[in-house]
């Protein structure tokens, strides 16, 4: 029945027949020659001298791998995120020595726009490697004449001294369009240390804030001592922005009497200097703060029309030596003392979150969470950061970090933490962080001049109550086959 309708319909209708059948035959031609170039497209991309050298090649989570291999739109414009910690902590890290003998960063025929001195745009495709790695992993090109060897911007990335890493990573950064005349805007350095007996510590913040660089704004030096059981001590000084001085490709930061200098080996020289809170005390503290290597976050940062939020951690693990003095007190001298170090930038009105960072034997975490006012971005999980004596060594995103209240109250009449866990699952991994909270201080944020948020601007929040606690924390569960189970000081944060 069928072939009949089709005969008498090509009989009725002849030339319409015809060209509907050479369109059919076109597109069916078409098709084929479009698998045909596929095929060998991907018989290509499965020959990995033909794909940069080496036996893997790594991509960015979320690439459509076969869209990639045929030039589709899914291919194009990608780039991996914190490459070079990737490749320092990841791929060339002492703990994969054993499985990867050699790793290399390319950029393969990627389409560039140069501009000329008058003004015209040329498109151009380019490629970018680093020769002595690509050479590592047999995937150089074949050099006509001349040479092709690393220079030195090549060795800072693929082998930073310890002082150009922190430079990379600790360096301060310019308000970006959005948040340029943002009042709340603001950036600092800040240190804490513990005493050996673990019942004495000091908060060190060097901040900068306001309408930089071309509005009003200044800095702020606020040193906070504490002492278990007993009521904090705060010195604050603040000077304008004439007598600030930073860098905006290194770590060093002056304001007024006090300075962070970042030495050559890579240590931390810490001046603060500043004047007690309703009182005439002196704070002075001289601290040289030495990171543990391979122990830090290289940083992170969100950013939309409400949030501007940045945060790199250059020492997650530290040592600490110097002298902490007061009037009154006289000094105390402080050696190989448990510190840390990390750098905050970004916008802070409405902002809160959640925060920890701890030393537990061979083990140090940083757990956190950035909750800007609305309710859908503060629901996100947390992330729990693990480093060891090898550096990085794994992520875990605990849902909610559930807190148990000590049932008695603080002076301002708000219930502080007593204990919090938090748990995940990764494949075969597992890690339970729990805390145990042996002092905590509540500063009401409506205030300005707080400990770490806005620079000279009361906050307005729906938790106003900002929580700083010290306590132990203890880990336990199973990385890469290996039972974890360790304990140690750390402190935490968090709003009420």
């Amino acid at each position: 029945m069928i072939t009949l309708i089709a005969l008498r319909n090509f009989l009725l209708r002849p030339w319409r027949s015809l060209f509907l059948l050479l369109g059919y035959s076109l597109g069916v031609g078409v098709m084929i020659v479009l698998l045909s170039i596929g095929e060998a497209l991907l018989t290509q991309a499965r020959q990995e001298r033909l794909i940069g050298g080496g036996q893997i090649t790594v991509l960015p989570e979320g690439i459509d791998v076969e869209v990639l291999k045929t030039g589709g739109l899914g291919g194009m414009f990608f780039s991996i995120d914190h490459a070079r910690f990737i490749y320092r902590q990841l791929l060339a890290a002492p703990r994969l020595r054993p499985w990867i003998a050699a790793a290399a960063p390319q950029i393969d025929s990627k389409l560039l726009y140069l501009r000329t001195r008058n003004g015209r745009e040329v498109a151009v495709e380019a490629t970018g490697e680093i020769p002595s790695l690509s050479r590592a992993v047999g995937g150089a090109a074949e050099l006509a004449s001349g040479g092709w060897n690393d220079d030195d911007l090549d060795r800072r990335w693929r082998d930073p001294s310890a002082a150009e890493l922190r430079d990379e990573i600790d360096h301060f950064h310019l308000p970006p369009a959005n948040a340029r005349n943002d009042t709340t805007w603001g950036e600092w350095h800040y240190f804490n240390v513990l005493s050996s007996d673990h019942k004495q510590w000091v908060y060190v913040s060097l901040i900068v804030g306001g309408r930089i660089p071309d509005g009003s704004w200044g800095g702020q030096v606020l040193v906070t001592l504490h002492q278990q059981g007993r009521r904090s001590r705060r010195f604050v000084t603040a000077v304008p922005s004439t007598q600030v001085q930073l860098s905006l490709e290194r770590a060093d930061l002056t304001i007024g009497e006090s300075t962070v200098r970042l030495l050559s080996d890579g240590r931390y020289a810490v001046h603060a200097r500043a004047r007690e809170e309703g009182s005439a005390a002196i704070a002075e503290v001289n601290l040289t703060v030495t990171p543990t290597p391979g122990a830090y976050f290289p940083g992170a940062a969100l950013s939309s029309s409400e949030l501007v939020s940045g945060y790199a951690v250059p020492a997650l693990r530290a040592d600490a030596d110097g002298s902490i003095c007061v009037d009154s007190l006289g000094c105390e001298r402080l050696a190989h003392v448990q510190a840390y170090h990390d750098h905050n930038w970004g916008v802070w009105r409405g902002v809160s979150w959640e925060w920890g960072a701890a030393r537990a034997g061979q083990y140090a975490i940083l757990y956190g969470r950035v909750e800007p006012p609305d309710s859908v971005a503060a629901s996100q999980p947390l992330f729990v950061y693990v480093v060891d004596s090898l550096g990085f060594l794994r992520v875990f995103r605990p849902r909610t970090i559930a807190y148990t209240d000590q049932p008695r109250t603080n002076p301002l009449g708000l219930a502080v933490p007593r204990t919090a866990e938090m748990f995940d699952a990764r494949g075969n991994d597992t890690l339970r962080v729990s805390l145990r909270v042996e002092d905590a201080t509540v500063t009401d944020t409506r205030r300005p001049l707080i400990q770490r948020g806005d620079y000279m601007n009361a906050r307005r929040i729906a938790r106003p109550f900002f929580l700083q606690m010290k306590g132990v924390a203890t880990l336990d569960g199973r990385i890469g086959g290996k039972i974890i189970h360790a304990d140690g000081y750390g402190f935490f944060e968090t709003y009420r």
